[in-house]
């Protein structure tokens, strides 16, 4: 298999593994990368998810362009027709937290499946592009209208018009990235954010990241409207309950999502 899947105490961990192809993706693995993130939403036993790469060198370089020949079929067809949208973030949309974890090269459809994350940690080798001006298309799985939501508007035309490569300091500097750690700490960095998140209540975490998602879209007076709505919502669940006589009885919760 070209990606790595599995769950240890409700936390998921993708692995791109091609390390040969710096992680390329072909399409056999797009297929899997797509029911990876259905996977991840419709277990009930996972609460949060790590996405990585396997090898110190790259995270993924995007699309494999020796084996992605353009497609057969018409563009409507694609669009309309009962095959599976092409996009790599296609079934992404969740409410769980997904981290991800840059072990090197993030280029074109591997930064965007980055960009797609909640929290963004990498290694001080991590190098990052959106370089798909360079070879005459465009990033086409969310990276013209992910990037400049997460850094802005001016930085994110700088990369995306120049096809350019920065450096994880500078992705540090320009709010792409949470955390930048030496390489031989970003996989237990990550399982420690990854653990931390699914030690809290999990109706409330996703509550978090859904009201986020949706707010950014909405005008303020309604953002605020759903989140005073998901309060009350979350005020009568046996996990509040159970948080507030943990925190009364200095012990740790056990939550258990209702």
């Amino acid at each position: 298999m070209a990606v790595d899947f599995k769950v240890e105490s409700g936390i998921a961990v993708v692995t791109f593994n091609r390390p040969e192809a710096m992680n390329a993706i072909d399409y056999p693995m797009r297929r899997e990368i797509q029911q990876i993130w259905r996977r991840i939403d419709e277990d009930e036993d996972i609460f949060a998810a790590v996405v990585t790469g396997a090898g110190q060198h790259s995270f993924c370089v995007g699309s494999d362009l020796k084996r992605t020949p353009p497609p057969l079929q018409s563009f409507a067809e694609l669009a309309y027709g009962a095959r599976l949208n092409d996009s790599l973030t296609i079934g992404i949309q969740t409410d769980k937290p997904l981290i991800c974890a840059f072990n090197g090269y993030a280029m074109g459809g591997g930064l965007e499946i980055g960009l797609a994350c909640d929290i963004r940690i990498a290694s001080d080798n991590a190098k990052f592009a959106l370089s798909e001006v360079r070879v005459g298309t465009i990033p086409g799985s969310g990276g013209t209208q992910r990037l400049p939501r997460l850094i802005g508007r001016s930085d994110a035309m700088m990369l995306l018009l120049t096809g350019d490569t920065i450096d994880a300091a500078e992705a540090l500097r320009i709010g792409l990235l949470s955390k930048v750690v030496p390489y031989e700490d970003l996989h237990s960095t990550a399982i420690q954010i990854a653990r931390r998140i699914a030690d809290n209540a999990p109706l409330a975490v996703r509550a978090v990241k859904r009201l986020v998602q949706q707010g950014t879209d909405l005008p303020l007076a309604h953002a605020l409207e759903a989140e005073r709505n998901a309060w009350g919502i979350l005020r009568d669940t046996d996990d509040r309950r159970e948080g507030r006589a943990a925190f009364a009885e200095k012990r740790k919760p056990i939550y258990r999502g209702r």
